[in-house]
């Protein structure tokens, strides 16, 4: 890897990491760090004065023996380890993120070194390393400040998946926009060049986002996705414009309150951002304490901005931002690249949320994700991780197409745990009870049955709505630390709700947990990579049946499995669910809304250009609709889960090759579903404890955290 690295005054002064970070770039390039010093500067500044190039790269050179020493004594390797696919298995792995503290330590840091007259340039934080190979360029633009620290409470988890470059603008800089978006069309087509197949990322917020729509109008034949976070195309349409004639209007003898009033239009995210690091587990005084301290490092980092945020500076800023927003709206008819844009819904220098669904509309393949409590600063806020985001978008690729077997970034327990807990209501209404069956044949309360070591393939019967889906997860998360990989239907992948004026991120936690569109070659990778997999045969029809169809199977006549699993010796896991009848009565199904013409026209307009399953086949099963049934809620009652008893496909690959042998095995593993619900169906008549009430009664005279009792199995 080859980079662009910091002048030889913030060498002077800045912090051992930072020194050790830059000697990152020269360690990982081809060349000697005493060749690659000047010479990787001098390339990515090839825009600027030669009296401005011949100054820096002097004074670099000065600094090259301690540099070449430093190297010497790194530890860090040029090649990038494959983080652990595991590790939603590690509870305790728990990211130790940067927060608003480091940021402000971090901003005065570059601002007190940073030097008079220096160009902009790359780095690279030491946090971001050991990514998987392969992984995409990330090339983070900063908003305003320019500093480019904006992703500091993401570099940790943004670096193990991506090879993370940070454009830093000194504030005395007087680069044109014109001449910004040379330097990262530069670095774009250099690495572009290097690595053709390699995708590169252009994260940017405010100014930065309307640099990534530059480059990408400029360069639409590179293989570019941007994410944009409160793009400042909306600059026109924001308050910023009647900011620069007030700062016109300011005398001279104010200078020193400009920082006060760049800094009161977003007081609130300061605030949001000041919080961000206080873990709400700590007892109170803990908490206050932790924020106090966080409001302290901004108050300190006031003046060090008040000595080099002058009216000149904050007005080349502002007009260059607004440079910028013409620049890149002219250009938008010819951007071409895949598209994220994040809006926060409370940001008070722009109107994001309406800029967001503006860009939508122009840009070809786009997808919005809004954040309607945050502010301006939104990388910055408590609880904002990006790779979440680009999880739950289906945005990381690592080739020319999206691979969502292996391009999956696992996370660790907690935030998959978080993932699940926006359905966290339907464990609460219904308190599953799991039952197992182990090798003999004997059924258990918990999953003591269940196969630690993949790969295994979970078969068995869709509830209404999926409604079995957040229990099954959450508890096989709790007390086996397994991440169970769902096989999913296309349309939770297409966007379609968003063309629809809807919100797509409601399924974003399906992604998240590792959800694969349905497909051969994906349901075939899982299995090869010995995962623990999920299949539905009855799909959309199972989970959106009529009225009087409750527990009913709607399975294909034909295996669409068994060969596979045995080709890997895989075990199958029959398993029956019961418990949707208990929460809700459907009193309108598809056949009664499609007699309603509005309802009707929705239904249609919602399944039109959703690609469709089913389509060889005919009768019951080829009913693949997706439709919302009209529903009466019930005083819920209880979910219950019956795995049967494991079915061995090793070492009977040669023998499930045959047409009938496959048929046979797999006609009994439906059987196997049926008499599993079945039996569900009959022992919860037995359970005590099936309604709410008596469950509410139950933790009233006992531990809340104590298992709540069932039959007995």
């Amino acid at each position: 890897m080859a980079g662009i690295v910091a002048n030889t005054m913030m060498l002077k002064s800045i912090s051992a990491p930072w020194k050790l970070n830059i000697i990152r770039y020269f360690n990982n390039s081809s060349e000697t760090c005493t060749t690659t010093l000047s010479a990787l500067y001098t390339e990515r500044n090839s825009n600027y004065s030669t009296e401005r190039r011949c100054r820096t790269t002097m004074a670099m050179s000065n600094k090259q023996m301690e540099l070449k020493a430093l190297s010497l004594t790194s530890s860090l390797q040029s090649e990038a380890s494959v983080p652990n696919k595991e590790v939603y298995h590690d509870q305790s792995n728990q990211p130790l993120t940067k927060n608003f503290r480091d940021y402000a330590g971090g901003t005065k840091d570059f601002i007190r070194t940073g030097g008079i007259g220096e160009p902009p340039r790359w780095f690279s934080p030491l946090e971001c390393k050991n990514q998987w190979k392969n992984s995409p360029l990330l090339l983070y633009l900063p908003g305003i400040d320019g500093v480019g620290l904006g992703l500091i409470s993401n570099h940790q988890e943004l670096g193990k998946v991506f090879d993370i470059w940070c454009l830093h603008i000194p504030i005395e800089d007087r680069t044109s926009f014109k001449e910004l978006v040379q330097l990262v069309e530069k670095t774009v087509k250099d690495e572009h060049g290097r690595s053709p197949s390699r995708p590169i990322y252009l994260v940017g917020e405010s100014i930065g986002a309307c640099l990534a729509l530059a480059v990408a109008a400029r360069n639409p034949t590179i293989d570019l996705l941007l994410i944009l976070a409160n793009p400042a195309t909306s600059f026109e349409k924001s308050q910023l414009p009647n900011l620069i004639s007030l700062l016109q209007a300011i005398p001279e003898q104010l200078n020193i309150g400009l920082v006060n009033i760049l800094t009161s239009s977003t007081a609130g995210d300061f605030l949001r951002m000041a919080m961000s690091s206080v873990q709400k587990q700590l007892p109170v005084p803990l908490s206050i304490r932790e924020a106090t301290e966080n409001l302290s490092e901004l108050l300190s980092a006031i003046p060090v901005l008040a000595d080099v945020w002058t009216k000149e500076s904050v007005l080349w800023k502002l007009k260059m931002t607004e440079a910028a927003s013409l620049y890149a709206n002219s250009r938008i008819h010819a951007v071409k690249a895949q598209t994220l844009i994040l809006a926060s819904g409370r940001d008070q220098l722009l109107p994001s949320l309406e800029e967001a669904q503006r860009l939508s509309n122009l840009l070809p393949t786009c997808q919005m994700r809004n954040f309607n409590d945050s502010g301006h600063n939104l990388f910055m806020e408590d609880g904002f991780n990006l790779v979440t985001v680009i999880k739950g978008a289906g945005f990381y690729r690592r080739s020319s197409k999206i691979d969502y077997v292996s391009d999956y970034i696992p996370q660790n327990h907690s935030e998959l745990k978080k993932a699940i807990d926006g359905y966290g209501w339907v464990n609460i209404a219904a308190d599953p009870v799991m039952l197992s069956t182990l090798e003999d044949g004997k059924i258990v309360r918990g999953l003591a049955g269940i196969p630690s070591e993949g790969p295994v393939l979970f078969v068995g019967y869709h509830m209404l709505m999926g409604f079995d889906l957040a229990p099954l997860m959450s508890t096989f998360l709790e007390q086996k630390n397994i991440l169970i990989r769902g096989i999913a239907h296309p349309m939770f992948f297409q966007n379609e709700l968003e063309k629809r004026q809807l919100d797509p991120s409601i399924f974003d936690p399906i992604k998240i947990l590792g959800a694969v569109p349905v497909s051969p070659t994906n349901f075939y990778k899982l299995l090869a990579e010995k995962s623990h997999v999920l299949l539905y045969p009855g799909g959309v029809r199972e989970a959106f049946h009529g009225k009087g169809e409750e527990n009913k199977l709607f399975w294909p006549s034909q295996s669409e499995f068994v060969r596979v699993a045995s080709r890997f010796g895989a075990t199958i896991i029959p398993f029956g669910a019961v418990g949707a009848d208990d929460l809700v009565d459907i009193v309108l199904d598809y056949d009664d809304l499609m007699k309603i013409p509005y309802v009707k026209d929705v239904i249609n307009e919602l399944n039109n250009g959703v690609v469709q399953l089913r389509t060889d086949t005919d009768g019951e099963i080829a009913k693949q609709r997706f439709y919302l049934p009209g529903v009466v809620p019930k005083l819920p009652g209880r979910f219950y889960y019956l795995f049967g008893k494991p079915i061995e496909t090793q070492g009977r690959k040669n023998e499930l090759r045959d047409k009938e042998k496959a048929q046979e095995l797999y006609m009994h593993t439906k059987s196997e579903v049926e008499n599993s619900i079945k039996y569900l169906k009959e022992k919860r008549e037995t359970d005590p404890y099936r309604s709410l009430l008596s469950r509410i009664l139950y933790q009233a005279t006992h531990d809340p955290n104590s298992e709540i009792p069932t039959f007995e199995p």
